[in-house]
Order: C-alpha cells, then structure tokens, then sequence
C-alpha cells in the first residue's frame, strides 16, 4: 500500500503531462483547421451551384428582400444585409460595388466607378441600386430554394440560390484562402448561352475568356482554366500619326492609370522614349503617347507590349465550392455541371408547377361538383361540424370517381369556405372553360417534362434573345508572336571601347564611342589574336587587348558576314574565310584560327548583308618567290562556320593585305511571309509568302479607309485592321481604283503611281461620306461593276482604257452617277514583263556551329577560288540565358587592315 501510494502522485503528473500536450496540439490542430475551412467555405471561394460568394449570395438575397421596383440606397441595402453576413459594412459595400461593375445582376445609379480608370465609387449612401431584370429571373425561385438560419438564428438565409445560368462563368471570381486561391476569368454571355446549348444537345464546345475591358487576348495556353494555365492579355494599340500613338483599349486587372505609371517607369529607366502621354479616357479609353522625332512608332509598340502593363500575363486558376469541400476543374467541365443543374432546377419548377396545376383542377373539380349538384344544401340541416363534414363527404362520393386522388377533410373545409355569393353567381360554362384551360396547362407541363433537354434548350435561348443583344464579345483573340526584350528595347546607353588596353563599357567616355546601345544588349568582340567573345554591356569589362572590331551582337543573324585572313601561328600559313555567327555562350573565348599559338589576323571585315570584297594581297621578297601581288576576291569563298579553318591563301610571310574593290552582297535575297493570325512579317515560311526582299525593296499597304503607303519589310512592323492589300511593291507597277466622293455624290475611276515612297497619303477624298470601292494592283486590271437598279445592266471596266495614270491627288474620270451594289474584280489581261538582268549571287548555305572541323585544309599557293569541303561545326551553339541581339537597321561595313 505504501508503494502504491508514493507511487501514485508520480503517475497522475505523468497523466496531467500527457493531457496538457495533447491538449495543446489539438488545440492547434482544430483551430487551424476550423480557420482554414471558414476562410475556404464562407468568404474566398464561389459556389458551383448558384457561382457566388456567401457575401454575394446575401447582399442578393438581402436586395430581393428590399426589392419594390424602385431603387434602394446602397448604404439602406448593406445596413440589411448586416442581418445575414456576420461581417462589417464596409467589406459588404466594397463587394456589392465590385458585383454592379460585372454589369449582370444589379442596375446601378450614380458613381459606381470606374473599371477603366480605376476610380472608387461613391459612399453607399450617394449611389443606389436594384435587381436586374435578368436576376429577378434567373436567380430567385423561393419554392426550389433551401434555406438555413443565419448566424444570428433570426433569419432564415438560402443555402445556395436557384441560379439558372452559368452566372461563375460569366462574372468570374478571384479570391484567397488559407493555403488556397482561385482566379476564375469571365466570359461571354452569349458564348456561355450558346455552349451550354451545345452541351444539351451533346456537341463539342470551346470556352474563351471575354473582359469587358476588351485589349485583345492570346488564349494558346489557356489550358480551360486550370492550374498552370496562361493568358496574355494586350492593349489595342494604334498608331495615330508618326509620332503619336493611341491605346484605346487596356489589359483585364489593369486601371489607366497603372498602365501610364507603368508606361513612365519604363521612360525613365530608359526602356522606351516618351514625349509625354496624356489620358483622355472617360467613357472608352483614350490614351495619346507622343514619340519624339526619329522614334519608330512601330518599335515603340513592341517595346510598350516588353516593358509595360500594355501587355500583362495571367494564370487562372479554377477553384470552387462543390459539395462543401473545394475542387479544381476546367471551365467546360464547369459549364457542364453548371448546365446540368439548371436542368435539374427548371426540371424541379416543371414539377412544382404541375403539382400546383393539379391541386388547381383538383380543387375547380371539387367546387363545380360541389355547387353544381347543390351539395351545400345538405348541411343545412346539420348541427355539428363533424356532420358538416360528414354530410359534404357523403355528397361528393357520387360524383369523384373522375377525380385523380382522393377527397381530403382539408378538401372539404376548403368547400365550406367559399361566399355565398360566389354561388349564387357561379357559371357552369366558365368552370368548365377554366377546368380545360388548367387541364391544356397541365398537358404542356407534362410535354416539357417528357421533353426536358429541349425545354431548357429553349429557355436559354430565349434567355439569350432577351439579354444577349448589347453582349457582343468585347476581347478579340489573337496570337501573340513573342517579343524579344533587347530587340525592341530603346538606346538608353552609349558603348565606348579602348582598342589597345582592350576594356569595353557605358562609363570609357574619354575612349573611342562606337554606338548607341541599350542596357540589356550583348557586345560581340574580335581580337588580333583570333579570339572572339560576347559579353553583356556593363559600365567596363576587359576582354583583351588589342581589339579590332566591336559591334552589338545580334543573336540567330545569318545575314551579316564576317571576312578574315589570318596567319597561322608565328610563322606559319595564312588562311581565309567567311562565317557568320548565330549562338553562343555568353563570356566564352573562342578560337577563330587553326588554334596554333602566336596566330595572328592580318584583315577583317564585318558585312551586315553578307558583302564580298575584292582584297589584294602583297608578300615578302624573300628567297625565290617569283609572284608577290595578287587579287583574291571573297566572293569565291563560301560562308562557313566560324570554327571552319578556312582556304590556304599562301605559305609565304604575307607583308600586306589592301582592299582594292568593294563587293557586293553575296546572299540570295530574304523570302518573307505574312502571317494573318498574328498580323506580323516573318522569315520561318509562316502564312502567306510576299516574294524575295532585297535591301532596297519595300512593301506596299493600302487600307479600306483610302490610304497608300510604302514601309521597309522589317520584322517589327505593324498593320492596321484595315488594311485590304500587302504585297512587294513593284515601282512601275500602276494602282487602280473605283472610289465614291462623298461631296460630289458620285463614282470615280483612277489610276496612279506611288511619287513619294516615304508619305503615307490618302488616294479618296476626305468627305465623310467617301469611300473607295475596289483597288487593283494588277498591270491591267478588269472589273465588273453591279448597279442596285435591276433595269441597269451590269458593266465591264477595263481600267487602262478607261483612264491613264494620273497623280495620286487626282479625283479620275467618272464612272457613273448610279448607285452602285458591288464591284468585282475579274480576271487581269494578260501584261509581258520587261526582262531584267539580274546578277548572280551565291546561294546561302545553311551554318553549323556545333562540331569542330574534321577535314583536311587546301594547300596552295594560288589564290584560293572555293572552300574545301569542311565541317563549320562549333562546339556550342546554346545561349545559356537566352537572350536575343537587337535586329536593327543593317550598319556600314567595318573593315580592318593589318
């Protein structure tokens, strides 16, 4: 006993021990727990079933309750909603305003903001609001609603509300919970209507993002939504004039105003140039960017789309309430079930209506039965109520056989509570009209039962016929072509090097300035010993001494060429070559030479369109070498890989190495494409070819609003929406038009030539009501012309008969003062074109730099004439941070003699 009693104090502070830390962590436990599901359930998260939040479910609920058809002052609306939402009035006003703006359930008065411009609204109590007509008929149905107490126990507030539509979808939703989020983006009305239409009738359907804040979207990786999903959302950009730009439309999640503050960060660290912007947005978004003389407004564009918030990029993330637990699924498995449940809500209306048309007939039977056969007169007699109802039962019996069930007490008490003036005035004829009405009502619901699917495909239509005609799509979509940071970015940095000591950087001002560049460009160097690198711009780097050509390097370029003779090692023989190059590791030596020690450059040239110059070459007179000077001309050598060896030009000491002629570009001209998905110019055989572009030719663009010009096919080129034809522009090639001038009222035939390549110029006049009809480009263009007046036969017109060229501003010959219903193009005559003379060039073979060469090395004396057959192989072709040099305009030809 002893031992069990000092034994016992230590076991119950072990047990206390024990319960405490248990405690403590269930503690813990249940309360993150409970915290986490509150949050997840009752605030960040939208329901599935009805595509709200509990707040927004409440403020809804709360304005049904308000709703008399006339507008409630917000602040009366949240004071109400107080009674179902355990929350403060601000957070409740804050939702009920980001709700209005979604410009679906609520019809708003006053100042509700601004989603453009980013403005708050005005306090709850100035601005007002009631149900939408569309939310008084699709969300509320008291009968196929649940409902639970509110917090307080007072009320009684809906589980979820009987939403008929894919309302989640079409609002969309953002919310943060404990260890989870969601980002839902909105659709398009009409498109939901539609898919959920295709759904019922088991077709295929695509769900795209539509903002109202328009900007134009790149929905590739989309991903229906789900986690790891991507869209890419731009401004709509235009170019006003040569110095002004217009953003008439911005990214969904972005104000104005964070789009201008963005715009001024990126000019003042030098990323883009700005004159000034202006915002003139109020009721559409009018953003003027004005660009100082000599920017490009076309550069400038992409460079807003690299470095601002003109172009932003979101991850949806589709997280919702299903049965009380959160779920993530795509937006068409979420249209799906959304779909499905209206279906399941208007099947149970169906039902409850019929039920309702049932007691209808039932109770109408009853009556006419009742009066009919003066089964009241029966009770006059009786003294109890239980003989009342017994007399009334007995009545009825002979005439319910027809009657769908049976004859309740409640059916009586009903009968002994009709007025005695609804007998005595009762009409046979009328009850048995109203009986027939109720038994066609009856029949329909039992068609719409049997036929559900097509029931619910006609409410949503009618739905859509209702509500969709000012819910046009407001996003277009496109196809974005990514853009590269260093080729758009603005020259916000000076490059200056020292030759000699070998140092290159944006702070050696007192050295030798080469160019303008920008900070996030890479410098390609070459040094006398053969060594070339490619660093990044920094305030000074050394790369080695003696450098003899410096240049900003353009990654993945084919086209500038680079032409060298080098000596191998100390006393050995010289070689040429010509390569190009198009990767490379960044802060990598590379060896251009044959790799012997003591190698040395004797003559380089760098040539941004693959030039081939003539050089002549002068050696020693050293022992019995009998031929000293002679020409070699580069364009015999074919364009290798930088690690390629190259041609032997001589064994002998080379004393000196002149230019004697300067060649021309050796490369075949640059195919270009178009592609209309993306609106851009391309070099990867994308979309439509244009033709072969040389450096001198340019391309031709007309647009629908009457204006011609002529651009430099370069990559970064915009296009306007309008545009109607782009092609290579042929000099001597006429263009012919049928135009209407809005002052004279009638219609024009005129043909002209481009004088001014640089102008844009407009080719109509500039009445409001003018407006061209066809352009032609063709030498000898037909056309068919179809007036509106049936009487008047269609007419031919040849446009080099009809007219001769002209200048542009001239109004041409009128066609006719008839109003004209098309104009079609026919087949051109046949035009021979002039022959050319056209000069050979050398084809453009395709570089490798990933192996070193292999092959053995001509060795001649003689001038070299053609490349042996090498591997131009490199040992790395990998970017290793993958940044792209600037595609800018082609610089002189730098040549070096040694």
């Amino acid at each position: 006993m002893l031992e069990e009693e000092e034994n016992q104090p230590e076991n119950n502070q072990e047990n206390l021990s024990d319960e405490t830390i248990t405690k403590v962590s269930g503690m813990y436990k249940d309360w993150f727990l409970d915290y986490a599901s509150y949050v997840i359930l009752e605030r960040a998260v939208p329901a599935i079933d009805d595509g709200l939040k509990p707040v927004q479910r409440r403020i809804m609920q709360s304005m049904k309750d308000l709703d008399d058809g006339r507008y409630n002052k917000v602040a009366n609306l949240v004071g109400h909603t107080m009674q179902y939402h355990p929350h403060g009035d601000a957070s409740i006003a804050d939702a009920m305003v980001q709700l209005g703006q979604k410009e679906l359930l609520i019809d708003m008065q006053g100042n509700w903001g601004n989603i453009l411009t980013g403005d708050r609204a005005a306090a709850s109590r100035y601005i007002e609001a009631r149900l939408s007509k569309f939310a008084l008929e699709v969300v509320f149905n008291p009968k196929t609603t649940e409902w639970q107490s509110s917090y307080d126990g007072r009320r009684k507030e809906p589980i979820d509300l009987p939403v008929k539509f894919p309302l989640l979808l079409a609002q969309g939703a953002e919310g943060i919970a404990v260890g989870l989020s969601t980002k839902i983006l909105p659709h398009n009305f009409n498109e939901l209507i539609d898919a959920s239409i295709k759904h019922l009738k088991g077709k295929s359907f695509v769900l795209i993002p539509d903002f109202l804040t328009g900007g134009i979207a790149d929905i590739t990786n989309y991903n229906e939504g789900k986690r790891g999903g991507k869209v890419r959302v731009r401004s709509k950009i235009s170019q006003f004039d040569k110095n002004t730009l217009v953003i008439n439309e911005i990214p969904f999640g972005t104000t104005t105003s964070s789009l201008i503050d963005s715009v001024l960060k990126a000019n003042d660290k030098g990323k883009i140039k700005i004159k000034k912007i202006e915002d003139n947005t109020a009721a559409a978004v009018e953003i003027l960017v004005h660009l100082p003389n000599g920017v490009s407004p076309d550069k400038t564009i992409d460079a807003l789309y690299a470095f601002t918030n003109c172009e932003v990029s979101i991850s949806p993330l589709c997280c919702i309430i299903e049965n009380n637990k959160p779920i993530f699924i795509g937006v068409h498995e979420m249209l799906r079930k959304s779909t499905d449940h209206t279906v399941a809500l208007l099947k149970q209306e169906l039902e409850i209506q019929l039920q309702e048309l049932e007691e209808q007939w039932h109770f109408a039977s009853l009556e006419r039965i009742f009066i009919e056969n003066r089964i009241y007169r029966d009770i006059e007699e009786e003294e109890t109520w239980k003989g009342v109802i017994a007399a009334i039962d007995k009545g009825l019996k002979p005439h319910t056989k027809h009657l769908k069930r049976k004859v309740t007490e409640e059916d009586i008490v009903r009968l002994t509570e009709i007025r005695i003036k609804k007998i005595s005035k009762f009409d046979i004829d009328k009850a048995k009209q109203f009986i027939e009405s109720l038994e066609d009502k009856i029949a329909e619901v039992k068609h719409h039962l049997a036929n559900l699917i097509v029931f619910a495909i006609d409410y949503f239509k009618n739905l859509k016929e209702k509500y969709g005609k000012d819910k046009d799509r407001k996003t277009e979509i496109r196809i974005f072509e990514d853009i590269v940071a260093t080729k758009v970015a603005m020259k916000n940095a000076k490059l200056y090097v020292n030759r000699k000591e070998g140092f290159f950087g944006t702070s050696l001002r007192k050295d030798e300035f080469v160019a303008d560049c920008a900070d996030i460009d890479d410098i390609i160097v070459f040094l006398e010993d053969g060594r070339m690198i490619v660093s990044k711009i920094d305030s000074k780097t050394f790369v080695g001494k003696n450098i003899i050509h410096i240049a900003i390097f353009k990654k993945k370029d084919k086209r500038t060429v680079y032409n060298m003779i080098y000596r191998d090692g100390k006393a050995g023989p010289t070689y040429m070559k010509r390569f190009s190059v198009t990767s490379i590791t960044r802060d990598k030596d590379y060896d251009l030479t044959a790799g012997n020690k003591d190698s040395s450059v004797l003559y380089f040239s760098a040539n941004p369109n693959g030039e081939a110059e003539v050089v002549i070459v002068y050696l020693r007179a050293l022992g019995n070498v009998k031929k000293l000077k002679w020409d070699i001309d580069f364009a015999d050598l074919a364009i290798k890989g930088r690690s390629s060896k190259g041609n032997t030009v001589t064994k002998h000491a080379v004393k000196k190495i002149e230019l004697k002629e300067r060649g021309i570009s050796t490369l075949k001209p640059r195919k270009i494409w178009f592609d209309d998905t993306v609106q851009r110019l391309n070099v990867e055989n994308r979309g439509d070819l244009l033709g072969e572009f040389t450096a001198e030719d340019r391309l031709l663009i007309i647009t629908q609003s009457g204006t011609v010009k002529t651009i430099m096919p370069e990559l970064s080129a915009h296009f306007d929406d309008d545009m109607i034809i782009l092609e290579k522009w042929i000099p001597n090639k006429p263009i012919s038009a049928i135009h209407y001038d809005g002052e004279k009222e009638r219609y024009y035939v005129k043909r002209f030539m481009i004088d001014n390549p640089n102008k844009e110029e407009i080719f109509i006049s500039e009445h409001a009501k003018s407006q061209l009809e066809i352009v032609a480009t063709d030498f000898r263009p037909i056309a068919e012309v179809i007036f509106s007046k049936r009487a008047l036969e269609n007419e031919t017109v040849n446009f080099e008969e009809f007219i001769a060229v002209k200048g542009i501003k001239a109004i041409g010959n009128q066609l006719t003062t008839d109003k004209i219903k098309q104009v079609n193009l026919l087949e051109p005559l046949p035009y021979l074109e002039p022959e050319v003379n056209t000069v050979e060039v050398v084809e453009e073979e395709e570089i490798d730099n990933e192996t070193e060469a292999t092959a053995p090395i001509k060795d001649t004396e003689k001038p070299a004439t053609k490349e042996t057959k090498e591997d131009s192989n490199d040992d790395d072709g990998n970017d290793e941070d993958g940044d792209d040099g600037d595609d800018g305009d082609d610089e002189d030809r730098q040549i070096t003699l040694f």
